[in-house]
C-alpha cells in the first residue's frame, strides 16, 4: 500500500513538474516507462520553452544508429503559427486529441545512410527499414526524456506527408515518418494492458 501511494504522488508530481521540481529528474527509469503514456488531453495553458525542447532532441541524439550514421533528423513547430499549420494537416482525429498540445515534432530519417554499406549497397534484406528503426529508437529516448522533465507526447502515424514537407521545407532524402505532439497532460490517462510477457518472448 506504502509503494502504491509513493508511485501514485510520484505519477501527480511528473505531470507538468514546475521548474525546480526535482521529482521528473529524479525518478527511476521504470518509474519513467509506466508513467509515459500516449496523451490525447493536453493543457492548453501549459507551454514549452525552446530551451527544453533542445534538451529533449538532444537526448534523443543519443540512441543507437547503424554505423553511428545518427539519421534522424527533427523539425519542431514550436510558434503558434507553424503549430496550427501542422494541426491542419494531421486529419480530423489528431487534431481533436492535440487541440491542447502547443508545440509539434516532426522525425524523419535520411535515406540511404542507415542500412547501407561503402558503396550505396544495402547490408542486409532490410534496407531502408534500418533507418525506420533507428529513428524509432531516438523517438523513444524522445518522449521518455519529455516525461522525465514534467511533459507528454503522442506520436501520430496518421498526416499528409507532402503538406508536413511543405511546412518545414524538408528535404527529399529525408522520409517523414511521425509528428509527435508535446505539450502537458490535462488528465491522466489509463494504462492500456499489456500482452502476458511469454506471448511475446521465447527463450532458448
Amino acid at each position: 500500500m506504502k509503494k502504491a501511494l509513493i508511485f501514485a504522488l510520484g505519477l501527480l508530481m511528473l505531470s507538468c513538474a514546475p521548474k525546480g521540481d526535482t521529482a521528473a529528474e529524479t525518478a527511476s527509469f521504470d518509474q519513467l516507462i509506466h508513467m509515459r503514456r500516449s496523451v490525447r488531453d493536453f493543457d492548453s495553458t501549459k507551454t514549452v520553452s525552446e530551451a527544453d525542447v533542445r534538451s529533449i532532441i538532444a537526448a534523443a541524439q543519443e540512441a543507437p544508429s547503424w554505423t553511428n550514421s545518427q539519421p534522424s533528423r527533427y523539425y519542431v513547430a514550436l510558434s503558434k503559427e507553424k503549430a496550427d499549420a501542422v494541426r491542419e494537416v494531421i486529419g480530423d482525429w489528431n487534431r481533436k486529441n492535440t487541440e491542447g498540445a502547443p508545440v509539434f515534432i516532426v522525425s524523419t530519417f535520411v535515406r540511404g545512410l542507415s542500412g547501407f554499406r561503402r558503396d550505396g549497397e544495402p547490408a542486409n534484406e532490410v534496407g531502408e527499414g534500418w533507418g525506420a528503426y533507428d529513428n524509432g529508437l531516438s523517438d523513444a529516448l524522445l518522449v521518455l526524456k519529455a516525461r522525465s522533465m514534467g511533459y507528454d507526447t503522442l506520436i501520430m502515424g496518421g498526416r499528409d506527408a507532402d503538406a508536413i514537407r511543405g511546412i518545414f521545407d524538408i528535404p527529399e532524402q529525408e522520409t517523414i515518418m511521425a509528428v509527435i505532439a508535446l505539450g502537458c497532460r490535462a488528465s491522466d490517462p489509463q494504462r492500456p494492458a499489456r500482452k502476458p510477457l511469454d506471448e511475446i518472448l521465447t527463450i532458448f
